[in-house]
């Protein structure tokens, strides 16, 4: 398994000290706040940053880095990944997954045939698409629903497709 996610985006920056506003992946928070280090990458180039400072803005949270004190300074972070262990991200609910683990999973029919793997999971307007990369290499976008997929096991890596004529 992954054992570092991308738990949040660095935004523009936020007042006169440095800050930076945060867009967190999971909409929590709190385990946001607990960090004391994290790894910002951008363009395949990770950095360490300590964490100084956080504030909670609405639905954002502004982090203040050590070293980073002026607006101009947290503007060069700014569409930076932050990346932190799995120990740190977001708790999970009952049925929830990070996405990392499920990238990469067969999945097959309820009579055990790999009809392919997961290769993203995706936004969409009602809900999360679970993007599948068919055997014969075709994409299909599946809604990441229960009456499409029966167990998901993210630790023996399978999912069930339920019904194979949402492929057509």
């Amino acid at each position: 398994m992954i054992e570092q996610f991308v738990v949040a985006l660095v935004g523009a920056p936020f007042g006169i000290k440095g800050f930076v506003k945060t867009k967190p992946l999971s909409g929590e928070l709190e385990h946001l706040e607990q960090l004391e280090t994290v790894v910002l990458r951008r363009e395949n180039h990770e950095t360490l940053f300590h964490i100084e400072e956080t504030q909670i803005i609405g639905a954002s949270l502004a982090m203040k880095f050590r070293g980073i004190d002026t607006p101009e300074a947290a503007r060069t972070l700014s569409g930076a990944e932050i990346l932190t262990d799995r120990d740190h991200a977001a708790p999970l609910g009952e049925d929830e997954y990070y996405v990392e683990d499920l990238r990469g999973i067969p999945v097959t029919d309820p009579q055990g045939t790999v009809l392919g793997e997961i290769r993203d999971v995706l936004e969409g307007g009602g809900g999360q698409l679970i993007e599948l990369k068919l055997n014969g290499g075709e994409l299909r976008l599946v809604p990441f629903r229960k009456e499409f997929f029966g167990e998901v096991d993210t630790v023996k890596r399978r999912a069930v497709l339920l019904e194979q004529w949402i492929l057509e």
